[in-house]
């Protein structure tokens, strides 16, 4: 299976790794891919992070436009949400994608809005 975007991580994924990924929650793989594609930011999260609070916030205080994908919260979604680490192959949340890449979490989101960099 091909990436049908930039990722930093996993583009070569073995065939057990593309298989199982392929037929574990296909339908939210498909919703967060189309998504990217139709979105220049994109945050995949879940409810009650904090971090995924902090990215929102800063992303709408810096007034750069997202679409924003909610998965669960710490008392539910974990097979979802499991799902979408192994398809991305980045181990928390927020997952942050900018122009079809995965650039990192809230940290990295973060400080790239703070550097003037992010819209870059």
């Amino acid at each position: 299976m091909e990436n049908t975007f930039n990722r930093n991580v996993l583009r070569n994924r073995s065939e057990f790794a593309v298989n199982f990924t392929n037929n574990y929650f296909p339908e939210v793989i498909k919703e967060v891919e189309d998504a990217i594609k139709e979105n220049k930011v994109v945050v995949v999260g879940m409810a009650y992070n904090p971090h995924v609070k902090e990215i929102r916030n800063n992303l709408t205080n810096a007034g750069i436009p997202f679409k924003y994908l909610e998965y669960g919260s710490y008392f539910s979604g974990w097979d979802k949400r499991l799902a979408l680490k192994m398809w991305s192959g980045f181990p928390t949340f927020p997952q942050v994608f900018r122009n079809g890449t995965l650039i990192g979490g809230a940290d990295t989101a973060t400080q790239e809005i703070k550097d003037g960099k992010f819209n870059e």
